[in-house]
Formats: structure tokens, sequence, C-alpha cells
């Protein structure tokens, strides 16, 4: 087949769940291409497409894809319905909400098959406001130009059925997987922090509760020391909040960098998000037999035991949660049987696989 991935910015979860299908589809030999955003990402989305371009048959496209609706949507619209009647793929794989809308508009221009997955985008909107009953009115009016849907966890397609409607298209759940060399226990730094976080800095995320967290934990005479790996539109605030608790020894920033490099730097992961559809860094940490406490949001408890999950928006029982952690002196044995366990069930191969043979069941 001939395959053409579709999304907007090449960072974060999203964009390692494309590398990593792209890379598996390219070696059970399929062409496949790629088409995002070129104003996002960084120096590290710049090195990794460098590396995949000479690995993809369809190469990879760049061109200013705006985050939010307005004009320039339709200028991305146009050079993309270009570049799929050029390569004339076979199928046409939009994720997130701007790749899915730029996918399914586009994939006629070559009478392609047109396959979303939503990846949380739109669907962490509700109806109730303006901003969301326009990105959920565009979700439903797109139904009519989509020819498959493909849900990363059980829980985005009950909130996709909720939200958007049922839908005629054959629709599968198929989990995000993980590589062979994902699989490699990462042990802390002799001077690692007690807890680590990875991800986008913004509220969504919860890097804020972390915060709050560690200063109810300092105001109970506890000592606790975190590392916050990542950068994101909200920087300013959380340093702000670390300024306004004090907290500048005991927590430090060092900007983005890959989750394998960043695992060393502490001891547990912590996931304190508000609102999640099946993140990586949950799989990653797993993966590297790193102990981890996660909001229970999303899909996250389809990989993750129940005994690892907190409620989101909750500082008090993150506290309380991270405390019970550093006095558990079985906490890595666990991790690395955990390891084991998910090993076989969330892998890239499997995910590749299942995904060739619901494009070729459309097609």
């Amino acid at each position: 087949m001939k395959i053409l991935h579709v999304f907007r910015a090449p960072a974060g979860g999203l964009f390692r769940h494309v590398r990593d299908l792209a890379m598996e589809q390219t070696r059970a030999g399929h062409e496949v291409g790629l088409i995002c955003d070129s104003t996002s990402g960084g120096k590290m989305a710049d090195e990794t497409l460098k590396t995949l371009a000479p690995r993809l048959a369809l190469g990879i496209e760049r061109l200013p894809m705006p985050r939010l609706p307005g004009m320039g949507d339709l200028h991305a619209l146009r050079a993309i319905r270009a570049r799929v009647r050029a390569r004339a793929p076979d199928i046409v794989h939009g994720h997130g909400a701007k790749g899915g809308l730029h996918a399914r508009l586009s994939a006629r221009a070559a009478n392609a098959r047109a396959v979303y997955t939503a990846h949380g985008g739109s669907l962490h909107y509700s109806w109730k406001s303006p901003q969301g009953a326009l990105f959920l009115g565009a979700e439903r009016l797109l139904l009519a130009r989509t020819d498959g849907l493909i849900f990363v966890c059980d829980f985005e397609r009950r909130a996709f059925e909720t939200k958007i409607g049922q839908g005629k298209c054959p629709r599968k759940v198929i989990h995000n997987g993980l590589s062979k060399e994902d699989f490699a226990a990462i042990p802390p730094n002799p001077d690692a922090a007690d807890l680590l976080f990875i991800g986008e800095l913004r509220m969504l995320k919860g890097v804020d509760v972390l915060i709050k967290a560690i200063a109810l934990l300092k105001d109970r005479g506890k000592q606790v020391c975190a590392v916050i790996v990542g950068d994101g539109p909200d920087r300013k605030v959380f340093e702000e909040l670390i300024a306004r608790h004090g907290l500048q020894r005991a927590i430090t920033m060092p900007g983005a960098m890959p989750a394998a490099r960043a695992f060393p730097l502490g001891r547990i992961m912590i996931v304190p998000s508000r609102a999640e559809s099946f993140p990586y860094v949950v799989l990653e940490a797993q993966a590297a037999a790193r102990p981890l406490i996660a909001s229970d949001v999303g899909g996250i408890g389809e990989m993750l035991p129940a005994t690892a999950m907190i409620p989101p928006d909750d500082p008090a029982a993150l506290a309380a949660a991270v405390e019970r952690a550093l006095e558990d002196d079985g906490i890595f044995a666990r991790a690395k049987s955990r390891q084991n366990e998910i090993r076989d069930i969330f892998s890239a191969p499997r995910m590749a696989q299942q995904t060739l043979a619901f494009y070729d069941s459309l097609l």
C-alpha cells in the first residue's frame, strides 16, 4: 500500500505514534510518507524527521499548519490536497483534530481511503463551550468524509461515540505500542530527584498539581525534589508557581529531551494530567521499569493498575501517593515485574499489523 500520515505538530505522544507506525509499515514493505506542520516541534522534531526522511518512500512534507482555526487552514488544505494528489496514496491517515481535518478533506483528491485517529484532540472539549461546539460540530460533519476510525484506547472510542456519534464507518481500537528496544530498564542516576515529570508544559498536563503537591509535602516538613522535563506555553506560569511556594531549589526545569534521556533524572514518574487519551509516556515509563503515579483519566486505566492511579486535579491525593511511594521498599521490584507483563501486549509491531489489517479491510 501507499500510505500518507497527516498530522500537525511533530511533538509529543502523537508524533511518537506516527513515527513508530510509519517505520513499522515501511519494514512491512509499504510506501509511507508524512505531512506535518513546519512551524512547530523545534530542534528535536527537525532531528527526528531528518533521520526518518531517507527511510520513507513517499518522503516528508512540512508546511505551515496553524493550531487554531483560521484562513491559514485554507492555504494548508490547498497545499495538502496538491501533495496528496501528486503521491496518489491508497490510504490518507489523519492524526489529531487538525491532521484529521486535512486528511479527510484531501483523500478524495486521490480517490484514497480516509482514516482518522483522534488522539484525544477535539474530544477534550465539551459541547457547552463555543469553542467546543465548533470543534465537535466539525468532527460530526467530517464523519461523512471518513472511511475508517482507529482509536488508541477504548476510552477514546466511548468518548467519540458519546460526543460525536456512532457514524456508519468501520472502527477499531488499536492500543499504542513500543518497540523491543524500548523495553530496557533505565535505572535512576545516583543523584536522581525523587520525582520526574515528562511532557508538554501546559495546564492540561497538571504540572501545577505536581508543584502544589510538593508544596504540601514541604509544609509537612518533608523535603521532596523533582525534575520537570519539557517545554510549552505555560512554562512561565509554572516557574512563577514554583517561586511562589519557595521551591526553586527543590524543582528544576531542564527543558525538553527524549524520555530515554530523562528517565535517569528521577526515581518515580509522575503523570498528573487533567485529561489524556492513551499517553505514550505511561507506556514508556513502564517499559523502562520506572515506578509511576498517574491521574485516573482517559485510557490510562487500560495500561496501568488501579493501585498506581489517583484522582485528577487533586494535589492532596498526589502528595499522599508520593509519600507512600517514597516509603515503599518494593516499588522498584513491582515496576520490573510490570515491565515484563506489558512487553507483548503493547508492542509497536502488533500495533502496525492491526492497523495494516484495518487499512486492507477498507480497500
